[in-house]
Protein backbone atom coordinates (compact mmCIF):
# COMPACT_ATOMS: atom_id res chain seq x y z
CA UNK A 1 0.00 0.00 0.00
CA UNK A 2 2.91 2.33 0.57
CA UNK A 3 3.61 2.53 -3.15
CA UNK A 4 -0.06 3.03 -4.08
CA UNK A 5 -0.52 5.76 -1.48
CA UNK A 6 2.75 7.44 -2.49
CA UNK A 7 1.57 7.54 -6.08
CA UNK A 8 -1.73 9.12 -4.97
CA UNK A 9 0.15 11.80 -3.01
CA UNK A 10 2.45 12.52 -5.95
CA UNK A 11 -0.58 12.80 -8.24
CA UNK A 12 -2.08 15.35 -5.88
CA UNK A 13 1.16 17.36 -5.78
CA UNK A 14 1.41 17.35 -9.59
CA UNK A 15 -2.21 18.16 -10.38
CA UNK A 16 -3.74 20.03 -7.42
CA UNK A 17 -0.87 22.24 -6.30
CA UNK A 18 0.59 24.93 -8.51
CA UNK A 19 4.24 24.77 -7.48
CA UNK A 20 7.51 25.80 -9.03
CA UNK A 21 10.08 23.03 -9.50
CA UNK A 22 12.09 24.04 -6.41
CA UNK A 23 8.91 24.26 -4.32
CA UNK A 24 7.81 20.83 -5.49
CA UNK A 25 11.20 19.30 -4.68
CA UNK A 26 11.10 20.88 -1.23
CA UNK A 27 7.64 19.45 -0.56
CA UNK A 28 8.66 15.99 -1.77
CA UNK A 29 11.59 16.11 0.63
CA UNK A 30 9.73 17.40 3.71
CA UNK A 31 6.34 15.67 3.72
CA UNK A 32 5.94 12.27 5.39
CA UNK A 33 3.78 9.24 4.75
CA UNK A 34 4.10 6.76 7.57
CA UNK A 35 2.27 4.04 9.46
CA UNK A 36 -0.02 5.36 12.18
CA UNK A 37 1.07 4.60 15.74
CA UNK A 38 -2.47 3.52 16.64
CA UNK A 39 -5.28 2.07 14.55
CA UNK A 40 -7.59 4.69 16.07
CA UNK A 41 -5.71 7.12 13.81
CA UNK A 42 -5.95 4.84 10.78
CA UNK A 43 -3.34 2.62 9.17
CA UNK A 44 -1.40 5.39 7.45
CA UNK A 45 -1.09 9.10 8.07
CA UNK A 46 0.44 12.00 6.15
CA UNK A 47 1.35 15.60 6.93
CA UNK A 48 1.42 16.55 3.24
CA UNK A 49 -1.26 19.21 3.53
CA UNK A 50 0.24 20.79 6.63
CA UNK A 51 3.67 21.05 5.01
CA UNK A 52 2.21 21.94 1.60
CA UNK A 53 0.10 24.79 2.96
CA UNK A 54 3.20 26.77 3.92
CA UNK A 55 4.85 26.20 0.54
CA UNK A 56 1.76 26.71 -1.61
CA UNK A 57 0.31 29.47 0.64
CA UNK A 58 -3.04 27.70 0.89
CA UNK A 59 -5.35 26.67 3.75
CA UNK A 60 -4.24 23.24 5.05
CA UNK A 61 -7.79 21.98 5.70
CA UNK A 62 -8.89 22.92 2.19
CA UNK A 63 -5.92 21.00 0.81
CA UNK A 64 -6.75 18.06 3.08
CA UNK A 65 -10.33 17.91 1.76
CA UNK A 66 -9.04 17.73 -1.81
CA UNK A 67 -6.37 15.16 -0.91
CA UNK A 68 -8.90 13.00 0.91
CA UNK A 69 -10.94 12.68 -2.29
CA UNK A 70 -7.82 11.57 -4.21
CA UNK A 71 -6.85 8.99 -1.62
CA UNK A 72 -10.38 7.59 -1.23
CA UNK A 73 -10.28 6.68 -4.92
CA UNK A 74 -7.23 4.46 -4.29
CA UNK A 75 -7.82 0.69 -4.26
CA UNK A 76 -7.66 -0.75 -0.76
CA UNK A 77 -8.66 2.46 1.03
CA UNK A 78 -11.77 2.18 3.20
CA UNK A 79 -12.07 5.81 4.33
CA UNK A 80 -10.09 8.96 5.07
CA UNK A 81 -10.31 11.27 8.08
CA UNK A 82 -8.94 14.78 8.42
CA UNK A 83 -7.37 15.47 11.79
CA UNK A 84 -5.94 18.66 13.21
CA UNK A 85 -4.49 21.33 10.93
CA UNK A 86 -4.23 19.32 7.74
CA UNK A 87 -3.26 15.82 8.85
CA UNK A 88 -4.86 13.07 6.78
CA UNK A 89 -5.44 9.66 8.37
CA UNK A 90 -5.99 6.76 6.01
CA UNK A 91 -7.99 3.65 6.92
CA UNK A 92 -7.54 0.56 4.77
CA UNK A 93 -9.95 -2.24 4.07
CA UNK A 94 -9.22 -5.32 6.13
CA UNK A 95 -8.28 -7.16 2.95
CA UNK A 96 -5.69 -4.54 1.97
CA UNK A 97 -4.36 -4.38 5.52
CA UNK A 98 -3.78 -8.12 5.70
CA UNK A 99 -2.28 -8.15 2.22
CA UNK A 100 0.32 -5.67 3.51
CA UNK A 101 1.06 -8.06 6.34
CA UNK A 102 1.56 -10.99 3.96
CA UNK A 103 4.08 -8.94 2.00
CA UNK A 104 5.95 -7.98 5.16
CA UNK A 105 6.31 -11.64 6.16
CA UNK A 106 8.64 -11.97 3.15
CA UNK A 107 10.84 -9.31 4.78
CA UNK A 108 12.67 -7.54 2.00
CA UNK A 109 13.27 -3.90 3.04
CA UNK A 110 15.75 -3.07 0.24
CA UNK A 111 16.38 0.19 -1.58
CA UNK A 112 16.15 1.44 -5.12
CA UNK A 113 18.99 -0.08 -7.16
CA UNK A 114 20.00 3.40 -8.34
CA UNK A 115 20.90 4.27 -4.72
CA UNK A 116 23.21 1.30 -4.16
CA UNK A 117 26.75 2.24 -3.17
CA UNK A 118 30.13 0.64 -2.62
CA UNK A 119 30.80 1.44 1.04
CA UNK A 120 33.79 0.82 3.27
CA UNK A 121 33.41 0.84 7.04
CA UNK A 122 36.57 1.04 9.14
CA UNK A 123 35.98 0.40 12.83
CA UNK A 124 37.55 -0.71 16.10
CA UNK A 125 41.14 -0.24 14.84
CA UNK A 126 42.43 -0.27 18.42
CA UNK A 127 46.20 -0.02 18.76
CA UNK A 128 47.68 -3.55 18.80
CA UNK A 129 49.14 -3.04 22.25
CA UNK A 130 46.89 -5.20 24.40
CA UNK A 131 43.57 -7.03 24.62
CA UNK A 132 40.38 -5.28 23.60
CA UNK A 133 38.58 -3.85 26.61
CA UNK A 134 34.85 -3.32 27.02
CA UNK A 135 35.14 0.22 25.68
CA UNK A 136 36.25 -1.15 22.30
CA UNK A 137 33.28 -3.50 22.25
CA UNK A 138 30.82 -0.69 21.60
CA UNK A 139 32.61 0.42 18.44
CA UNK A 140 32.83 -3.21 17.31
CA UNK A 141 29.10 -3.81 17.81
CA UNK A 142 28.20 -0.52 16.15
CA UNK A 143 30.42 -0.90 13.08
CA UNK A 144 29.36 -4.48 12.48
CA UNK A 145 25.66 -3.63 12.90
CA UNK A 146 25.67 -0.78 10.39
CA UNK A 147 27.57 -3.01 7.96
CA UNK A 148 24.88 -5.69 8.30
CA UNK A 149 22.06 -3.16 7.92
CA UNK A 150 23.57 -1.46 4.88
CA UNK A 151 24.23 -4.85 3.27
CA UNK A 152 20.60 -5.87 3.84
CA UNK A 153 19.52 -2.72 2.00
CA UNK A 154 21.51 -3.77 -1.05
CA UNK A 155 24.78 -1.84 -0.64
CA UNK A 156 28.16 -3.44 -1.31
CA UNK A 157 29.87 -3.17 2.06
CA UNK A 158 33.46 -3.93 3.05
CA UNK A 159 34.59 -3.99 6.69
CA UNK A 160 38.16 -3.01 7.53
CA UNK A 161 40.41 -2.94 10.60
CA UNK A 162 43.35 -0.53 10.44
CA UNK A 163 46.32 -1.94 12.34
CA UNK A 164 48.58 0.84 13.58
CA UNK A 165 51.70 -1.31 13.57
CA UNK A 166 54.14 1.46 12.65
CA UNK A 167 53.47 3.81 15.54
CA UNK A 168 55.26 4.63 18.77
CA UNK A 169 52.76 2.66 20.82
CA UNK A 170 53.94 -0.63 19.33
CA UNK A 171 57.51 0.34 20.19
CA UNK A 172 56.41 0.98 23.78
CA UNK A 173 54.77 -2.46 23.85
CA UNK A 174 57.92 -4.07 22.46
CA UNK A 175 60.03 -2.28 25.07
CA UNK A 176 57.67 -3.45 27.84
CA UNK A 177 57.89 -7.05 26.59
CA UNK A 178 61.68 -6.85 26.40
CA UNK A 179 61.95 -5.62 29.99
CA UNK A 180 59.68 -8.45 31.18
CA UNK A 181 61.33 -11.09 29.00
CA UNK A 182 64.74 -10.46 30.49
CA UNK A 183 63.59 -9.29 33.95
CA UNK A 184 65.39 -5.99 33.51
CA UNK A 185 63.34 -3.97 36.00
CA UNK A 186 61.29 -5.00 39.02
CA UNK A 187 57.61 -4.17 39.37
CA UNK A 188 58.24 -1.18 41.62
CA UNK A 189 60.62 0.49 39.15
CA UNK A 190 58.83 -0.52 35.95
CA UNK A 191 58.39 2.49 33.60
CA UNK A 192 55.16 4.34 34.28
CA UNK A 193 54.63 4.88 30.53
CA UNK A 194 55.17 1.21 29.72
CA UNK A 195 52.48 -1.44 29.46
CA UNK A 196 52.16 -3.10 32.83
CA UNK A 197 49.39 -5.66 32.53
CA UNK A 198 49.92 -9.34 33.22
CA UNK A 199 49.30 -9.97 29.53
CA UNK A 200 52.72 -8.39 28.79
CA UNK A 201 54.40 -11.17 30.77
CA UNK A 202 52.28 -13.75 28.91
CA UNK A 203 53.47 -12.31 25.60
CA UNK A 204 57.06 -12.30 26.81
CA UNK A 205 56.82 -15.98 27.81
CA UNK A 206 55.30 -16.90 24.44
CA UNK A 207 58.11 -15.43 22.32
CA UNK A 208 60.78 -17.96 21.38
CA UNK A 209 64.12 -16.39 20.52
CA UNK A 210 65.87 -19.41 19.13
CA UNK A 211 69.59 -20.07 19.34
CA UNK A 212 71.99 -18.22 21.54
CA UNK A 213 71.27 -14.63 22.45
CA UNK A 214 73.67 -12.03 23.69
CA UNK A 215 73.60 -11.39 27.45
CA UNK A 216 71.52 -8.43 28.55
CA UNK A 217 73.42 -5.74 30.41
CA UNK A 218 70.58 -4.85 32.73
CA UNK A 219 72.43 -2.26 34.78
CA UNK A 220 73.76 -0.48 31.72
CA UNK A 221 70.36 -0.57 30.06
CA UNK A 222 68.50 1.01 32.94
CA UNK A 223 70.95 3.43 34.53
CA UNK A 224 70.70 7.23 34.39
CA UNK A 225 67.23 7.26 32.82
CA UNK A 226 65.32 10.56 32.49
CA UNK A 227 62.85 11.39 35.24
CA UNK A 228 60.02 12.27 32.85
CA UNK A 229 57.93 9.09 32.16
CA UNK A 230 57.63 9.68 28.41
CA UNK A 231 61.29 10.58 28.01
CA UNK A 232 62.19 7.50 30.09
CA UNK A 233 60.35 5.05 27.85
CA UNK A 234 61.71 6.71 24.69
CA UNK A 235 65.27 6.42 26.01
CA UNK A 236 64.76 2.74 26.86
CA UNK A 237 63.43 2.07 23.37
CA UNK A 238 66.44 3.83 21.83
CA UNK A 239 68.91 1.85 23.98
CA UNK A 240 67.31 -1.51 23.20
CA UNK A 241 67.18 -0.74 19.46
CA UNK A 242 70.84 0.33 19.48
CA UNK A 243 72.37 -2.31 21.75
CA UNK A 244 70.15 -5.29 20.98
CA UNK A 245 69.39 -4.83 17.30
CA UNK A 246 69.19 -8.61 16.82
CA UNK A 247 66.58 -9.08 19.54
CA UNK A 248 64.48 -5.97 19.01
CA UNK A 249 62.77 -7.01 15.72
CA UNK A 250 62.02 -10.47 17.10
CA UNK A 251 60.46 -9.06 20.26
CA UNK A 252 58.55 -6.38 18.36
CA UNK A 253 57.20 -8.71 15.68
CA UNK A 254 56.34 -11.40 18.23
CA UNK A 255 54.44 -8.96 20.44
CA UNK A 256 52.57 -7.46 17.49
CA UNK A 257 51.61 -10.90 16.17
CA UNK A 258 50.44 -12.08 19.61
CA UNK A 259 48.24 -9.05 20.26
CA UNK A 260 46.82 -8.95 16.72
CA UNK A 261 45.94 -12.63 16.94
CA UNK A 262 44.30 -12.06 20.33
CA UNK A 263 42.23 -9.16 18.94
CA UNK A 264 41.13 -11.27 15.95
CA UNK A 265 40.10 -14.15 18.21
CA UNK A 266 38.11 -11.89 20.56
CA UNK A 267 36.30 -10.22 17.67
CA UNK A 268 35.47 -13.57 16.09
CA UNK A 269 33.95 -14.68 19.40
CA UNK A 270 32.04 -11.38 19.37
CA UNK A 271 30.72 -12.30 15.89
CA UNK A 272 32.69 -9.58 14.15
CA UNK A 273 34.65 -10.57 11.07
CA UNK A 274 36.61 -8.17 8.87
CA UNK A 275 37.04 -8.37 5.12
CA UNK A 276 40.36 -6.58 5.32
CA UNK A 277 43.09 -6.12 7.92
CA UNK A 278 45.10 -3.13 6.69
CA UNK A 279 48.55 -2.67 8.25
CA UNK A 280 49.93 0.86 8.47
CA UNK A 281 53.39 -0.52 7.68
CA UNK A 282 52.16 -1.47 4.19
CA UNK A 283 52.13 2.26 3.35
CA UNK A 284 55.93 2.13 3.46
CA UNK A 285 58.53 4.58 4.67
CA UNK A 286 58.97 8.24 3.83
CA UNK A 287 62.58 7.48 2.94
CA UNK A 288 61.34 5.33 0.05
CA UNK A 289 60.18 7.61 -2.76
CA UNK A 290 58.10 4.84 -4.33
CA UNK A 291 56.12 4.08 -1.14
CA UNK A 292 52.46 4.96 -0.84
CA UNK A 293 53.06 7.44 1.96
CA UNK A 294 55.78 9.24 -0.03
CA UNK A 295 53.59 9.48 -3.13
CA UNK A 296 50.62 10.78 -1.13
CA UNK A 297 52.68 13.44 0.63
CA UNK A 298 54.36 14.43 -2.64
CA UNK A 299 50.92 14.99 -4.16
CA UNK A 300 49.94 17.30 -1.31
CA UNK A 301 53.29 19.11 -1.14
CA UNK A 302 53.00 20.20 -4.76
CA UNK A 303 50.02 22.47 -4.16
CA UNK A 304 49.00 22.72 -0.51
CA UNK A 305 52.09 22.60 1.70
CA UNK A 306 54.98 24.79 2.74
CA UNK A 307 58.18 24.56 4.76
CA UNK A 308 58.64 26.32 8.09
CA UNK A 309 61.25 25.79 10.80
CA UNK A 310 62.55 22.75 8.94
CA UNK A 311 59.15 21.01 8.92
CA UNK A 312 56.57 20.57 6.15
CA UNK A 313 53.14 22.01 6.91
CA UNK A 314 49.82 21.23 5.27
CA UNK A 315 47.76 24.34 4.47
CA UNK A 316 44.76 22.75 6.16
CA UNK A 317 43.23 26.15 7.02
CA UNK A 318 42.40 26.44 3.32
CA UNK A 319 39.99 23.55 3.83
CA UNK A 320 38.25 24.51 7.06
CA UNK A 321 40.75 23.41 9.72
CA UNK A 322 41.45 25.85 12.57
CA UNK A 323 45.21 25.82 11.93
CA UNK A 324 47.81 24.39 9.56
CA UNK A 325 49.25 20.97 10.46
CA UNK A 326 52.73 19.45 10.35
CA UNK A 327 52.94 16.43 8.06
CA UNK A 328 56.74 15.98 8.06
CA UNK A 329 58.79 16.80 11.18
CA UNK A 330 62.12 18.65 11.20
CA UNK A 331 63.97 15.31 11.45
CA UNK A 332 62.22 13.95 8.36
CA UNK A 333 59.80 11.66 10.20
CA UNK A 334 56.13 11.67 9.33
CA UNK A 335 53.37 12.57 11.78
CA UNK A 336 50.23 10.64 12.61
CA UNK A 337 48.45 12.89 10.11
CA UNK A 338 50.82 11.99 7.29
CA UNK A 339 50.08 8.27 7.75
CA UNK A 340 46.33 8.94 7.94
CA UNK A 341 46.59 11.10 4.80
CA UNK A 342 48.17 8.23 2.87
CA UNK A 343 45.72 5.71 4.31
CA UNK A 344 42.68 7.72 3.24
CA UNK A 345 44.15 8.17 -0.23
CA UNK A 346 44.51 4.40 -0.39
CA UNK A 347 40.88 3.97 0.66
CA UNK A 348 39.51 6.42 -1.89
CA UNK A 349 41.67 5.03 -4.66
CA UNK A 350 40.06 1.64 -4.10
CA UNK A 351 36.86 3.03 -5.61
CA UNK A 352 34.51 3.29 -2.64
CA UNK A 353 31.61 5.70 -3.08
CA UNK A 354 31.56 6.32 0.65
CA UNK A 355 34.04 5.59 3.41
CA UNK A 356 32.73 5.50 6.98
CA UNK A 357 35.16 5.92 9.86
CA UNK A 358 33.91 4.77 13.25
CA UNK A 359 35.98 6.61 15.84
CA UNK A 360 35.93 7.09 19.57
CA UNK A 361 34.39 10.37 20.69
CA UNK A 362 37.83 11.62 21.77
CA UNK A 363 38.68 11.93 18.05
CA UNK A 364 36.13 14.69 17.48
CA UNK A 365 38.83 17.31 16.95
CA UNK A 366 40.51 15.14 14.34
CA UNK A 367 37.65 15.21 11.85
CA UNK A 368 38.47 18.62 10.34
CA UNK A 369 42.10 17.57 9.86
CA UNK A 370 41.19 14.47 7.89
CA UNK A 371 38.61 16.38 5.85
CA UNK A 372 41.32 18.92 5.03
CA UNK A 373 43.75 16.22 3.87
CA UNK A 374 41.07 14.62 1.68
CA UNK A 375 40.29 17.91 -0.03
CA UNK A 376 44.00 18.78 -0.34
CA UNK A 377 44.46 15.52 -2.28
CA UNK A 378 41.69 16.49 -4.69
CA UNK A 379 38.85 14.34 -3.34
CA UNK A 380 35.53 15.47 -1.90
CA UNK A 381 35.23 15.45 1.88
CA UNK A 382 31.62 14.32 1.35
CA UNK A 383 32.99 10.91 0.40
CA UNK A 384 33.88 10.40 4.05
CA UNK A 385 31.55 10.12 7.02
CA UNK A 386 32.76 9.98 10.59
CA UNK A 387 30.61 8.31 13.23
CA UNK A 388 31.70 9.04 16.79
CA UNK A 389 31.12 6.39 19.43
CA UNK A 390 31.23 7.05 23.13
CA UNK A 391 33.01 4.42 25.18
CA UNK A 392 30.70 2.31 27.30
CA UNK A 393 30.82 2.51 31.07
CA UNK A 394 30.43 -0.85 32.70
CA UNK A 395 29.09 -1.22 36.22
CA UNK A 396 29.14 -4.17 38.60
CA UNK A 397 27.66 -4.09 42.08
CA UNK A 398 27.21 -0.35 41.70
CA UNK A 399 30.89 0.28 41.00
CA UNK A 400 32.30 1.47 37.71
CA UNK A 401 34.69 -1.04 36.13
CA UNK A 402 38.09 0.54 35.45
CA UNK A 403 39.61 0.48 31.98
CA UNK A 404 43.28 1.48 31.71
CA UNK A 405 45.34 -0.33 29.09
CA UNK A 406 48.68 1.04 30.29
CA UNK A 407 48.20 -0.05 33.91
CA UNK A 408 46.71 -3.37 32.88
CA UNK A 409 43.76 -2.79 35.21
CA UNK A 410 40.83 -3.26 32.89
CA UNK A 411 37.87 -5.50 32.12
CA UNK A 412 38.42 -7.12 28.74
CA UNK A 413 35.89 -7.69 25.99
CA UNK A 414 36.66 -11.40 26.31
CA UNK A 415 35.69 -11.30 29.99
CA UNK A 416 32.40 -9.62 29.12
CA UNK A 417 31.65 -12.21 26.43
CA UNK A 418 32.42 -15.04 28.86
CA UNK A 419 30.23 -13.39 31.51
CA UNK A 420 26.99 -12.52 29.66
CA UNK A 421 27.56 -13.89 26.15
CA UNK A 422 28.25 -12.07 22.87
CA UNK A 423 24.59 -11.53 21.99
CA UNK A 424 23.60 -9.83 25.25
CA UNK A 425 26.75 -7.70 25.08
CA UNK A 426 26.01 -6.62 21.49
CA UNK A 427 22.40 -5.85 22.41
CA UNK A 428 23.34 -3.55 25.27
CA UNK A 429 26.12 -1.86 23.31
CA UNK A 430 23.54 -0.95 20.65
CA UNK A 431 20.76 0.00 23.05
CA UNK A 432 21.53 3.70 22.87
CA UNK A 433 22.57 6.17 20.19
CA UNK A 434 26.28 5.68 19.59
CA UNK A 435 27.38 9.25 20.32
CA UNK A 436 25.66 9.24 23.71
CA UNK A 437 27.13 7.93 26.94
CA UNK A 438 26.21 4.35 27.73
CA UNK A 439 26.12 2.83 31.19
CA UNK A 440 25.08 -0.74 31.62
CA UNK A 441 25.10 -3.03 34.60
CA UNK A 442 26.44 -6.56 34.17
CA UNK A 443 24.27 -7.71 37.06
CA UNK A 444 21.06 -6.70 35.27
CA UNK A 445 22.29 -8.29 32.04
CA UNK A 446 22.62 -11.62 33.88
CA UNK A 447 19.00 -11.68 35.14
CA UNK A 448 15.99 -13.39 33.59
CA UNK A 449 13.53 -10.58 34.18
CA UNK A 450 11.76 -7.81 32.28
CA UNK A 451 14.33 -5.40 33.69
CA UNK A 452 16.78 -7.12 31.37
CA UNK A 453 15.66 -5.79 27.99
CA UNK A 454 17.68 -8.40 26.10
CA UNK A 455 15.91 -11.19 27.96
CA UNK A 456 12.53 -9.45 27.50
CA UNK A 457 12.95 -9.37 23.71
CA UNK A 458 14.35 -12.90 23.46
CA UNK A 459 11.48 -14.15 25.63
CA UNK A 460 8.96 -12.73 23.14
CA UNK A 461 10.51 -14.77 20.32
CA UNK A 462 10.76 -17.88 22.49
CA UNK A 463 7.15 -17.48 23.65
CA UNK A 464 5.89 -17.41 20.07
CA UNK A 465 7.93 -20.53 19.28
CA UNK A 466 6.34 -22.19 22.31
CA UNK A 467 2.76 -21.26 21.23
CA UNK A 468 3.41 -22.64 17.76
CA UNK A 469 4.86 -25.84 19.19
CA UNK A 470 1.83 -26.35 21.47
CA UNK A 471 -0.57 -25.70 18.58
CA UNK A 472 1.20 -28.28 16.41
CA UNK A 473 1.12 -30.78 19.29
CA UNK A 474 -2.66 -30.40 19.40
CA UNK A 475 -2.82 -31.58 15.80
CA UNK A 476 -3.10 -28.22 14.06
CA UNK A 477 -0.98 -26.89 11.22
CA UNK A 478 0.31 -23.34 11.06
CA UNK A 479 -1.72 -21.21 8.63
CA UNK A 480 -0.06 -20.13 5.39
CA UNK A 481 -2.17 -16.99 4.97
CA UNK A 482 -4.43 -14.62 6.87
CA UNK A 483 -8.16 -15.31 7.00
CA UNK A 484 -9.50 -12.21 5.26
CA UNK A 485 -12.71 -11.82 7.20
CA UNK A 486 -14.48 -8.50 7.64
CA UNK A 487 -13.89 -6.30 10.62
CA UNK A 488 -10.91 -5.66 12.85
CA UNK A 489 -9.51 -8.13 15.32
CA UNK A 490 -7.46 -8.39 18.47
CA UNK A 491 -4.19 -9.04 16.64
CA UNK A 492 -4.48 -6.07 14.26
CA UNK A 493 -2.58 -3.64 16.51
CA UNK A 494 0.24 -6.16 16.74
CA UNK A 495 0.25 -6.59 12.96
CA UNK A 496 0.36 -2.81 12.52
CA UNK A 497 3.43 -2.66 14.75
CA UNK A 498 5.18 -5.42 12.79
CA UNK A 499 4.53 -3.64 9.50
CA UNK A 500 7.00 -0.94 10.55
CA UNK A 501 9.94 -3.31 10.06
CA UNK A 502 11.13 -2.28 6.58
CA UNK A 503 10.80 1.42 7.44
CA UNK A 504 12.80 1.00 10.65
CA UNK A 505 15.56 -0.82 8.77
CA UNK A 506 15.67 1.84 6.07
CA UNK A 507 15.84 4.63 8.64
CA UNK A 508 18.55 2.80 10.61
CA UNK A 509 20.60 2.44 7.43
CA UNK A 510 20.12 5.96 6.11
CA UNK A 511 21.00 7.52 9.46
CA UNK A 512 23.57 4.92 10.55
CA UNK A 513 21.62 4.36 13.76
CA UNK A 514 21.31 0.67 14.68
CA UNK A 515 19.87 1.63 18.06
CA UNK A 516 16.58 2.28 16.21
CA UNK A 517 16.29 -1.48 15.76
CA UNK A 518 16.76 -2.03 19.50
CA UNK A 519 14.02 0.54 20.22
CA UNK A 520 11.79 -1.20 17.70
CA UNK A 521 12.44 -4.62 19.22
CA UNK A 522 11.53 -3.24 22.63
CA UNK A 523 8.22 -1.85 21.33
CA UNK A 524 7.44 -5.03 19.38
CA UNK A 525 8.19 -7.27 22.36
CA UNK A 526 6.06 -5.06 24.60
CA UNK A 527 3.20 -5.21 22.08
CA UNK A 528 3.43 -8.97 21.84
CA UNK A 529 3.61 -9.60 25.60
CA UNK A 530 0.54 -7.39 26.11
CA UNK A 531 -1.35 -9.24 23.38
CA UNK A 532 -0.29 -12.63 24.79
CA UNK A 533 -1.36 -11.76 28.32
CA UNK A 534 -4.76 -10.47 27.16
CA UNK A 535 -5.57 -13.28 24.70
CA UNK A 536 -5.95 -17.04 24.99
CA UNK A 537 -4.71 -17.86 21.52
CA UNK A 538 -5.13 -21.63 21.66
CA UNK A 539 -8.77 -21.33 22.79
CA UNK A 540 -9.83 -18.60 20.39
CA UNK A 541 -12.49 -19.15 17.71
CA UNK A 542 -11.04 -20.82 14.64
CA UNK A 543 -11.39 -17.86 12.25
CA UNK A 544 -9.73 -15.55 14.76
CA UNK A 545 -7.16 -18.18 15.69
CA UNK A 546 -5.94 -18.39 12.07
CA UNK A 547 -5.17 -14.68 12.02
CA UNK A 548 -3.63 -14.73 15.48
CA UNK A 549 -1.26 -17.55 14.57
CA UNK A 550 -0.40 -15.89 11.28
CA UNK A 551 0.22 -12.60 13.10
CA UNK A 552 2.49 -14.34 15.59
CA UNK A 553 4.45 -15.85 12.71
CA UNK A 554 4.87 -12.36 11.26
CA UNK A 555 6.05 -10.97 14.60
CA UNK A 556 8.43 -13.89 15.11
CA UNK A 557 9.96 -13.35 11.66
CA UNK A 558 10.32 -9.63 12.28
CA UNK A 559 11.99 -10.16 15.68
CA UNK A 560 14.35 -12.76 14.20
CA UNK A 561 15.22 -10.60 11.19
CA UNK A 562 15.76 -7.52 13.37
CA UNK A 563 18.07 -9.47 15.66
CA UNK A 564 20.04 -10.92 12.77
CA UNK A 565 20.61 -7.40 11.42
CA UNK A 566 22.48 -6.54 14.62
CA UNK A 567 24.30 -9.87 14.87
CA UNK A 568 22.13 -11.59 17.48
CA UNK A 569 20.73 -15.13 17.29
CA UNK A 570 17.02 -15.37 18.20
CA UNK A 571 16.37 -18.02 20.84
CA UNK A 572 13.77 -20.76 20.36
CA UNK A 573 13.38 -21.35 24.09
CA UNK A 574 14.52 -19.70 27.33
Amino acid sequence: MFIQLSLALNHFIDNDLSLAVDQKNLLLKKHKLHLADSLDKGHWTTNLCLVGSGIAKKNPNELATKLAAVIEATDGVDRVEIAGPGFVNIFLTQDAFLQQAEQTINLAPGIDSSQQEKIQIEFVSANPTGPLHVGHGRGAAYGDAIARILSSLGHQVEKEYYVNDAGRQVDILACSIFLRKFSCIDDESFPASGYQGSYVLEIADSIELGGDTQPIQKDELCKNLPGDPEAEIDELIARIQSNYSDLWPIIRAGGLAYVTRSIKNDLTEFKVEFDQWFFESSLGELSNETSEISKALHQVKQNHAYEKDGAVWLESTKFGDDKDRVIIREDGRGTYLSADLAYHKNKLDRGFDTIINVWGSDHHGYIKRIEATIEAMGYSKNQMQVQLVQFANLFEDGAKVKMSTRSGNFYTLKQLIDDIGPDAARFYYLSKQADQHLDFDIGVARTNSKDNLYYYVQYAHARICSVQKKYLALGGSLPKAFNKIDGFHACDELIQLALNFPFIVKSAGENLQPHLIIYYLRDLAQGFHHFYNETNILKAEEQDQVNMLRALDLVKNVIASSMELIGIEPLQKM
